[in-house]
């Protein structure tokens, strides 16, 4: 099982190119940078894990361009959206962005993907959420046309264009992995549908969780595919990771404080013990 990071970058947190640093000098395989690209000021939705809504949400840089400020400073590490709010980004930029960091990056970034709980957020790039996932289906598998075709074309209910061009290809054959992010009733059928692996938060017990993973791994192989589990916000309790070893989980993604440089090495310092006692990296 490998080890990830995952921090929300802001204005106030170590710069991107920082973070990626030491993300890489410390082993980890993979940094991931969530995205918002606003919070509307009337907090009509809630917080999905209640309470107030962390400051960081409303100062999130841009994950594209901090990524490609990671890019520029790493040689190994592989660098990850977690998640791209794709129901509220044109397909056809985001395809071209999407391949341009893997190009200038030499083929390290993990493309994770999502609908977003804000309603509101949502509403204002023109979405209504209860078609959300129906738009992110859409547009993941009309990047997946301009990254495979010379001459893309893609008509759907969202999403339409006729006879594209559009370079450069990601250097990944044929395209970065898709990390389908969600914990809903339909999140599997997602992942089987335009996804190559599946990239959830931990569910209400190990338990769940884990029946989730053997069913989506069951479904998959019926289907002739071979599909990963990145596991998001993951525990650091050493009993807990070992399950998650034992299970064949292939990533597990811990959250950096969106904090000083002081808070983050203790952070880093408590990852590292757990991980020493788990082993399996």
């Amino acid at each position: 099982m490998d080890y990830g990071l995952a921090i929300f970058p802001t204005d106030e947190t170590p710069s991107p190119a920082q973070l990626a640093r030491l993300a890489e000098e410390r082993g980890f395989e993979s940094l991931f940078f969530p995205e918002h690209t606003h919070i509307p000021a009337s907090r009509a939705t809630p917080y999905p894990v209640g309470g107030d809504l962390p400051r960081e949400y409303a100062r999130l840089l841009d994950p594209f361009i901090a990524l490609a400020a990671a890019a520029a400073v790493t040689e190994r590490l592989l660098l990850g959206t977690g998640i791209c709010l794709v129901a509220e980004r044109d397909p056809i930029v985001t395809a071209k962005e999407v391949a341009t960091l893997d190009r200038i990056s030499d083929g390290r970034f993990l493309f994770g993907v999502g609908a977003g709980w804000n309603r509101e957020e949502l509403r204002n790039h023109g979405v209504e959420p209860r078609e959300r996932f129906e738009v992110v289906s859409e547009r993941v598998r009309a990047m997946q046309a301009i990254w495979t075709q010379d001459e893309a074309s893609f008509a759907g209910e969202h999403v339409r264009f006729e006879r594209i061009w559009s370079w450069p290809k990601p250097v990944q054959r044929p395209y970065p992995p898709v990390l389908v992010g969600g914990n809903g009733a339909t999140v599997l059928d997602r992942v089987l549908e335009y996804g190559d692996h599946w990239m959830p938060n931990p569910e209400r017990s190990d338990d769940e969780l884990l029946a989730r993973i053997a069913e989506l791994r069951g479904r998959a192989a019926d289907a002739g595919r071979a599909i990963g589990v990145t596991v998001n916000a993951a525990s650091t309790k050493p009993e807990r990771l070992a399950r998650l070893l034992e299970a064949g989980v292939d990533r597990a993604v811990f959250y950096l404080p969106s904090a000083d440089s002081g808070a983050i090495e203790a952070r880093l310092e408590a990852i590292e013990s757990a991980l020493a006692v788990v082993g399996g990296g």
